[in-house]
């Protein structure tokens, strides 16, 4: 007959088996792995505002891309948005999607700020990455009541140029077509007034 101590495992009242306690090299294996994820969520963002910065302090490349929602906030009649007709003004460039949680929570924040600096030298523009399956930006936007311009990328040409990596991502461009300042992720009012300073500087 088999001892208690040398089952792995024991039987209850109802000759179920029962797990015994798990071994202290089992639970410091599982903590390790919570660690290890801990520790490479706290990275990622510093990771990624570290690749996105690569394009601090160069011009900003030009592109084109068409207009999908409010392009009347721009005060004229176009269809797209060339970011090479903007000098002389700062630009705030919103990368974002439909799909992505983050860029929600940042939306509404960035249109209020779009509304408050509009009429001081500040352009925002909002590119859409979304790939043709994945969403309608232009319904979003008029949905959420989002008021500055929206361009779509579709094909990811803005998104390549101006490396962006993960979403959202806000891109600051001064008067001058200078990438000023990068951040990734959800940036509050406060930070992203503060950067459009330095890009009307």
């Amino acid at each position: 007959m088999q001892s208690s101590t040398e089952r792995s495992a024991t039987d209850d009242a109802d000759g179920r088996r029962l797990r015994g306690p798990r071994s202290p090299a089992s639970v410091a294996g599982a903590l390790g792995l919570v660690l290890v994820l801990l520790v490479g969520y706290a990275l990622l963002p510093r990771i990624a505002l570290f690749h996105a910065a690569s394009i601090v302090g160069r011009a900003g490349p030009d592109f084109s891309l068409t207009l999908v929602a409010n392009g009347a906030s721009l005060g004229g009649d176009d269809t797209a948005v060339t970011m090479s007709r903007l000098r002389g003004r700062a630009v705030l460039l919103d990368f974002w999607a439909t799909w992505c949680p983050p860029c929600r929570v940042e939306a509404p924040i960035v249109d209020q700020v779009a509304r408050r600096w509009r009429d001081r030298g500040v352009v925002v523009v909002g590119v859409a990455t979304d790939a043709p399956d994945q969403g309608d930006p232009r319904a979003f936007a008029l949905g959420e009541g989002l008021t500055y311009p929206i361009v779509h990328d579709m094909n990811g040409e803005a998104s390549r140029l101006y490396e962006i990596a993960n979403l959202p991502t806000l891109v600051f461009v001064s008067r001058s077509g200078k990438v000023v300042a990068v951040r990734v992720g959800i940036t509050d009012d406060a930070e992203i007034e503060r950067l459009l300073r330095r890009a009307l500087d």
